[in-house]
């Protein structure tokens, strides 16, 4: 494949892609290495300048973080009206609203040779270029000393995709997560904070432990506060001082210590109490919702000219987070499924004609439906939000559940809270408004399904059925994290603590294809995951269920095309960008 052409590398420096040079690589396996210099200022924004610079003022003696932010507050209070003003007027996030995605002049991508496109993060040397750094702690730390490489090369990426055709483009690649041999926080200067929202998902538990002993046992940090309550704690709740020992056992918990909330996000009042108190390292544990709010902080942060660095760390049961491979809870919540799915195998096969009906969560996505069937053997039918149904007729599912009936005398069905949405009654569908966190509230598709099949088999007087609901949903949100999230949950924390200390800041962190990454904000807000039914794993539960497809094979033939002519992100830009300088 050739390297992009100079017509290429003019249009996207001009469509503000095109960020720096694009070098030669050297050749590795998963990881790519790949050089560029540091990054410079964005080249809209002038580097702030503290009043000592501009006025000859003295800088303030303490170099506290609470002195550095507001001194440097101060400096930038004239203007700050006429911005919000102007950041409305735009569009931009109100309090309680979503953030717009960035602008692409924002958004750091390098292109490189045969299709290279790195979506890189935001680095607090975008806005504040004049940090000093300072040497790892790690590198003194006797726990690392048998470590063969301490230090993740600055030049090492993750590929987004790894199986791909010979001709292929390289395509989007992200920072490799990891310590890094310098750092921009002394162990003394830091004081972090840590912030749980939306629902409850296990792990969070063991996430907020393995920041706060990451912090204290690597770098040396000893200043950490909880934040109670979710968003809304910043500006009015109390705080909770976290160290190792308070920690020490929360990881047997269920729920998380901080306490959570939707809602409640007013970023001016966010940002300045993370001023006010000295705070400059934030770290965000949340849902899709949570992570947009903060990337709005981030932003906030990033106008005011603050060196703090704002970490996100998904938190989805439902595992609807796109890019990264799974979110932490999920690997528990299918493990917990299988108690709801087996005792309704034991009630349907103790009696004729049985029938054990369970809801599993998937508000948008059905992936814990679907691994919890796959895993159990023991399911008849799996119905999830992304594959419809219908009831009556010839294929739909009152046949299939007397054929099956007829055959074993007995079926399981495991059915998504977001299932079969569409198909409730105008009057059984609720009438209110979204939630604190922009969720449309759902009927019971479980007992709404379940009545509808007992009134079609009452209607028929063919057959006499038995059917038992089960409904595990806050079961199974409560229970702490297994064995395989809580090693998860340690290393997800320890990649966020290591990118905050690196400088790193505007992103969120995840496993990519096995490596762990650092992802900018946008591309985990921009989409939610689903499972595509058009897909080897969809067939796979086809296969185990036996289950019909409920597909039109016109609707399967249009879902394959769309899935097939799907480009990558960097490379819609990409196109439009060489397209335009074409014109």
């Amino acid at each position: 494949m050739n390297p992009p052409s100079t017509a290429t590398n003019r249009a996207l420096s001009a469509a503000g892609l095109l960020r720096f040079p694009a070098e030669q690589r050297s050749k590795t396996n998963h990881a790519h290495r790949f050089h560029f210099p540091p990054p410079p200022p964005p080249p809209s924004r002038a580097p702030l300048q503290s009043p000592s610079r501009r006025s000859g003022a003295s800088t303030p003696a303490s170099s506290s973080p609470a002195a550095f932010n507001q001194h440097r507050r101060r400096s930038m209070s004239h203007g700050n009206c006429s911005q919000d003003a102007t950041r409305a007027s735009n569009g931009g996030a109100t309090a309680t609203g979503s953030p717009p995605p960035p602008p692409i002049a924002d958004r750091k991508i390098v292109a490189g040779e045969a299709g290279f496109v790195l979506e890189d993060v935001p680095h607090l040397t975008d806005y504040l270029p004049d940090l000093p750094t300072y040497p790892n702690p790690l590198q003194d730390n006797p726990s690392y000393s048998v470590v063969k490489q301490h230090f993740v090369d600055v030049d090492i990426t993750v590929a987004q995709k790894i199986v791909v055709h010979k001709n292929s483009p390289r395509g989007t690649h992200f920072r490799r997560a990891g310590p890094r041999q310098k750092v921009y926080f002394e162990s003394d200067e830091v004081h972090a904070c840590i912030v749980t929202c939306g629902g409850l998902c296990p792990g969070l538990n063991t996430v907020i432990r393995e920041i706060v002993c990451g912090l204290y046992h690597m770098y040396g940090v000893s200043e950490v506060l909880g934040i109670e309550g979710g968003y809304r704690g910043f500006y009015a709740r109390n705080t909770i001082t976290l160290t190792p020992k308070v920690v020490d056992d929360i990881h047997k918990r269920g729920g998380t210590i901080l306490g959570t909330s939707r809602g409640g996000h007013s970023t001016s009042k966010i940002v300045d109490s993370i001023e006010d108190r000295g705070i400059n390292q934030v770290y965000i544990i949340g849902g899709d919702g949570t992570q947009k709010g903060a990337s709005v902080i981030f932003e906030e942060i990033r106008r005011r000219g603050l060196k703090v660095a704002v970490i996100g760390i998904p938190k989805t049961i439902d595992n609807d987070i796109p890019v990264i491979d799974k979110s932490f809870g999920f690997d528990t919540a299918v493990e917990e499924a299988q108690r709801a799915i087996n005792a309704a195998h034991v009630e349907s096969i103790s009696i004729e004609n049985g029938i054990g009906v369970v809801k599993l969560m998937g508000r948008y996505s059905g992936f814990i439906a679907m691994h919890a069937t796959l895993a159990s053997r023991d399911v008849d039918c799996c119905l999830i939000p992304e594959s419809p149904f219908y009831l009556e007729g010839p294929g739909g599912l009152f046949e299939y559940i007397e054929r099956r009936l007829k055959e074993d005398g007995h079926m399981v069905i495991v059915i998504a809270e977001g299932a079969g949405q569409e198909l409730l009654s105008e009057s059984m569908r609720t009438m209110e408004q979204a939630d604190a966190s922009g969720n449309k509230p759902l009927q019971d598709v479980g007992l709404w399904i379940s009545q509808k099949i007992k009134d079609h088999f009452a209607r028929m007087r063919k057959m006499a059925i038995n059917l038992k609901y089960i409904d595990p949903t806050y079961m199974i949100r409560a229970v702490p994290s297994n064995a395989s999230d809580n090693v998860y949950c340690y290393l997800l924390a320890h990649s966020a603590v290591h990118g905050a200390m690196a400088g790193y800041t505007g992103y969120t962190v995840g496993p990519v294809n096995g490596r762990h990454a650092y992802i900018p904000f946008y591309r985990i807000n921009e989409s939610q995951r689903k499972v595509i039914i058009t897909d080897r794993m969809w067939a796979r539960l086809l296969s185990s269920t036996n289950q019909p497809s409920f597909l039109d094979p016109k609707e399967v033939a249009r879902k394959k095309t769309e899935e097939t002519h799907q480009p990558e992100t960097s490379h819609n830009q990409l196109e439009a960008a060489t397209a335009k300088q074409n014109e």
